[in-house]
């Protein structure tokens, strides 16, 4: 079995590879992973045209070929980087197996970090500027409809604000994973630990 490694620290799982791949085009996509790699690491004010064409190794001249303005690479970088949070963890699988479903939450974040701190900073940007409020509305509706589908599929009652709870818990522990409060091993522990709470199973320290 594969080891999840963090801080020089390891602890063994089963990964479960990406259950479909996300192909934009490989100009399009380059420039979307430049945007979120710029994002990651300057915030959403060091994201120019110029700043993700250096980072792509482009001309920024394509940038607007593909996108035309600065927020229709915003919106369109946030729904590649949904879609491959999705692909890489499936949320679904939390109510069937939560142990695969940790296992790889937490492999999908260690490989790609820049991916989720660009989603946080696209959250906390639409709070200040609304225009950006529907495109994090729809990445909070993907996540938790995949938790729906898996509680669903498991004969479980429908529960919209189970299902809103239980994302909610999950992201505030990627936050505090990519925010550095947290260890991988923590958020494996806490995974495991809500799965248990939410099925009745009492959870000893």
């Amino acid at each position: 079995m594969p080891e999840i490694r963090d801080g020089g620290r390891a602890y063994a799982g089963t990964v479960k590879p990406a259950s479909k791949s996300v192909n934009y085009g490989e100009g399009r996509e380059a420039l979307i992973q430049a945007a979120v790699r710029v994002v990651a690491d300057k915030g959403l004010r060091g994201l120019t045209f110029r700043a993700v064409a250096e980072e792509a190794g482009v001309n920024n001249t394509l940038i607007a070929h593909h996108f035309g303005s600065r927020d229709k690479l915003l919106a369109a970088a946030l729904e590649w980087s949904v879609d491959r949070a999705i692909a890489g963890a499936d949320l679904s699988e939390y109510a069937s197996d939560a142990t695969e479903f940790r296992t790889a939450l937490v492999e999908n974040v260690l490989s790609e970090p820049d991916s989720a701190a660009f989603q946080y900073e696209m959250i906390l940007e639409s709070r200040r500027r609304p225009e950006l409020r529907p495109a994090v509305r729809e990445l909070y509706r993907k996540y938790v409809a995949k938790i729906a589908a898996g509680r669903l599929r498991e004969g479980e009652p429908a529960s919209g604000a189970l299902d809103l709870a239980l994302f909610a818990a999950l992201d505030g522990l990627m936050l505090q994973y990519v925010s550095g409060a947290i260890t991988a091993e923590q958020v494996a522990d806490a995974v495991d630990a809500l799965a248990a709470a939410v099925g009745g199973v009492v959870v000893a320290d």
